[in-house]
């Protein structure tokens, strides 16, 4: 069902308050909930940063938008807050790790599958395969340091796969970005959409490098730090479709309604009813925030919020495994690279990139050591009478 932003003013922004009570609520489980309650934590959680991000930015752009924006940026760094808390203390780092994968995974696929532009599907589908692989070599390394099979973390959502080589992903700066969509010809859907892999973009990067510090293996640490390294590639593929003739309020404008959208598409799916109700209320903040936002453009540009919005978003957003379709492009797209903004058969990779992948991997790379001989199989936390690992753990 679409979702009309006028239909509701929400809670206006000086009514929005939280106590610490509030703001540290009950973790959920990492073995009773399902999967995708934990992929909607990860996913809001990063919308949330990228709002408080833009909201900093702005603010240092434009004089009349400080306060209004101080506003939000109080209560979304609260609702991030609450977010990141959701996550229990007992996911190890790695574990964590892999939950972003997923997220990464079956968000990726979701919206390669709805995208209405041409370029920015081919962009989701060529990204996913390098977070596929990103997925199996932190399985791989997840069993190497902690012996736990990574499907205790995906509740067999998202398949264990190798896709584009890790190490073959690594791109000369001339060929990251893309061409950007232009406004006038893009559908709303797709601004949406390039906002939200942008924002999970920005979360991945940040966690992987801080994250790194975390462990005393060197390969592990070089492992993030390879991984992290494709996400800014990503996140330079996807800023790179935003409009830069957009204005500040008019981003602002987007950013609020991709909030709501995405608030509003947790709510519909949610199974965990604590965090139903989370969905419920922070969605009505954001209602909040994107009515204050709308009211920016009509005093500071005498804009209709409508030209920017439209008066409904598209269905929910279904976040659920996409494991035929990752499959599908898994089979048919894992050649492919790219040359400038172009994506092109392996044999077509532009020399510039092929120059800096031979000095990046001088030394060798991080996620082939980690995953040699590496092969995922149900179980393989447990010392199984006849089986050896990949890393040489014997049965006891």
């Amino acid at each position: 069902m679409a979702f009309n932003l006028f239909d509701a003013q929400g809670v206006p922004v000086e009514q929005q308050c939280f106590t610490w009570r509030d703001v540290v609520q009950k973790p959920i489980s990492k073995l009773d909930d399902d999967a995708f309650t934990r992929v909607r934590i990860i996913l809001m959680g990063g919308i949330e940063s990228e709002a408080l991000r833009f909201a900093h930015m702005a603010a240092r752009c434009k004089q009349a938008l400080r306060v209004p924006l101080a506003q939000v940026r109080r209560t979304e760094q609260q609702q991030a807050s609450m977010l990141n808390g959701l996550i229990a203390p007992d996911h190890s780092p790695l574990e964590t790790t892999i939950a972003y994968e997923q997220t990464a995974v079956e968000l990726t696929a979701a919206i390669a599958q709805r995208e209405p532009d041409p370029a920015l599907a081919q962009t989701c589908r060529f990204t996913l395969l390098d977070d596929l692989d990103h997925l199996y070599r932190f399985a791989a390394l997840l069993d190497r340091q902690e012996g736990k099979d990574a499907n205790v973390i995906l509740q067999s959502h998202t398949d264990v796969l190798p896709g584009r080589p890790s190490s073959e992903q690594h791109r000369s700066p001339r060929d990251a970005p893309c061409l950007s969509i232009a406004t006038s010809q893009a559908a709303l859907q797709t601004r949406l959409h390039a906002l939200t892999m942008v924002a999970t973009k920005y979360q991945a990067r940040d966690y992987y490098m801080a994250t790194a510090a975390l462990f005393a293996d060197p390969l592990a640490r070089q492992l993030y730090a390879e991984i992290g390294a494709i996400e800014e590639q990503h996140l330079t593929q996807y800023a790179c479709l935003l409009d830069p003739a957009d204005s500040l309020i008019a981003q602002w404008v987007l950013h609020e309604a991709n909030e709501c959208y995405l608030y509003y598409s947790c709510l519909e799916q949610e199974t965990n009813h604590q965090l139903r109700l989370i969905w419920d209320r922070f969605l009505d903040y954001e209602l909040g925030h994107f009515h204050l936002a709308c009211d920016a453009l009509k005093s500071c540009e005498r804009r209709d919020p409508a030209e920017i919005v439209g008066t409904e978003i598209g269905a929910p957003l279904q976040l659920h495994s996409q494991r035929a379709f990752v499959r599908k492009v898994l089979a048919s797209e894992v050649g492919l690279r790219t040359d400038g903004a172009r994506f092109v058969p392996r044999e077509q990779e532009g020399n510039a990139t092929l120059t800096y992948r031979n000095k990046i991997n001088a030394d060798g790379s991080p996620s082939d050591a980690v995953a040699s001989g590496y092969i995922w199989m149900p179980g393989t936390e447990l010392h199984r009478k006849g089986v050896v690992s990949a890393f040489g753990r014997g049965a006891s």
